[in-house]
């Protein structure tokens, strides 16, 4: 099976590493002033592509990136979300960018719990972070809900380098002890 066969699937949402025809909705919500205000702004088309090349590179290379999210009521593109581990980065990370016109609808915290019940069982990762710019209140709610804790204040590697982030996450146990709770 090629890694891009990979499908998880919740209630409402198909989480698949990216396709090509999921460029255009990547370009547009890549030009989304407050979409992109905690993921460095706004990004030129020529640098939106390179970006969403590089998390498809990073599925063929490494076998682990950020999966696309599609709403499975409409086929459409909504987000990038799931494992991500950049070199030099501070931890094994999932992570969320929804676009603008599907904020508030809950799926950043139902795409994030099968990206980490799926990382903690296909990667074999011990620990799940999310790195959370101090002013992103949104996804400070999505971490909690996802019964992660803030673990410590750190910096990301270049060319986010100089601007401190908030690291959330837990451990394995820690996920496996809240999941057998809550299914």
């Amino acid at each position: 099976m090629s890694i891009f066969d990979l499908r998880l699937e919740t209630e409402r949402l198909i989480l698949r590493p990216p396709q090509a025809a999921d460029l255009q909705p990547y370009l547009d919500f890549s030009a989304d002033e407050a979409v992109m205000s905690h993921l460095g702004g706004v990004q030129p088309r020529s640098v939106a592509w390179r970006s969403f090349c590089a998390l498809s590179g990073a599925w063929h290379l490494f076998g682990v990136s950020m999966f696309s999210v599609i709403e499975k009521s409409t086929g459409q593109w909504v987000g990038r979300l799931g494992p991500w581990q950049p070199l030099d980065w501070p931890g094994t990370e999932v992570g969320w960018s929804i676009r603008r016109q599907s904020w508030g609808l809950g799926y950043a915290p139902e795409a994030a719990t099968a990206a980490i019940d799926w990382a903690f069982a296909s990667l074999g990762w011990e620990e799940v972070i999310h790195t959370i710019a101090p002013d992103n209140v949104n996804s400070k709610t999505v971490a909690a809900k996802l019964g992660s804790t803030l673990l410590r204040i750190d910096e990301l590697p270049p060319p986010h380098a100089g601007k401190p982030v908030e690291v959330w996450g837990q451990s394995r146990a820690a996920w496996q002890a809240r999941r057998s709770v809550v299914l």
